[in-house]
């Protein structure tokens, strides 16, 4: 029974309108919206852009990635694309833009956004990405534990993650954070979509977590169409409004 039959079903049995629930209505001649959550984050960590993609229509998947290995959050990606109805606009943040950066290979996937993330040229790390720049204060703060997965503690997540953000926030946020794999951050991409599909890029002006002019030099390195906020590492939580535009403006070209 397909899912629509089967929710309908479960409503009439209990004597309730099948309209009880107002699912998003998706546009199929849209492009399908895919993200990539970064470290020390999950898919929760765009629930204020979601909603604004939906309700111009617009059918989003956000990938939980493992963060076991580069290889893995791949996988995990390449399965949300193929999963997709036709072309994919492939959203990617901080570590996650390494992520798109291989996996946007795919057929599927006609553009791509960075948002406050990296884009690692072929053959090259996360870890090569920021080689003569100057080490951002959050990454200072990592917490390992015994199996080298890395964490930001509260006050780290607090005051250089989403420093604009209330406390409350950064506190729910430390709370639902993905640890990550250190190796994974030396694992090298196998492929550089962005020298094949247009990209866009969100320069995040006060970013703790990758400096400032690192996202810069990758927005201008790629021939992105960049736009530059005065946030923190996270505009999807704190400027959701104008990351969902530059996505929105991506599916309009990809159309």
């Amino acid at each position: 029974m397909c899912p629509t039959l089967w929710l309908r079903s479960v409503y009439d049995s209990r004597g309730d309108s099948p309209h009880a629930i107002a699912a998003p209505v998706h546009d199929s001649a849209k492009p399908s919206v895919v993200i990539v959550h970064g470290a020390f984050a999950d898919g929760s960590d765009w629930a204020k852009v979601i909603p604004l993609l939906q309700a111009k229509g617009i059918k989003v998947t956000a990938v939980q990635n493992p963060l076991t290995s580069l290889a893995d959050d791949v996988a995990a990606t390449r399965r949300a694309i193929g999963a997709q109805p036709g072309k994919v606009v492939l959203v990617g943040h901080s570590w996650g833009g390494t992520v798109i950066t291989d996996a946007g290979q795919h057929d599927k996937v006609a553009s791509l956004v960075y948002v406050a993330a990296f884009a690692p040229d072929a053959g090259k790390s996360t870890a090569d990405t920021g080689e003569g720049y100057p080490a951002a204060p959050g990454t200072k703060r990592f917490a390992a534990d015994a199996e080298g997965f890395l964490s930001l503690p509260e006050a780290a997540m607090r005051e250089d993650f989403a420093q604009d953000v209330p406390a409350a926030q950064a506190a729910v946020m430390t709370a639902t954070q993905g640890p990550i794999q250190a190796k994974a951050f030396a694992e090298k991409v196998s492929n550089a979509a962005w020298a094949s599909k247009p990209s866009w890029f969100i320069v995040s002006a006060r970013d703790r977590m990758i400096d400032p002019g690192l996202l810069r030099a990758m927005a201008k390195k790629i021939n992105a169409r960049t736009t530059e906020l005065q946030a923190s590492h996270v505009p999807q939580q704190s400027r959701p409004a104008e990351v969902a535009k530059v996505i929105l403006d991506a599916v309009a070209a990809s159309r």
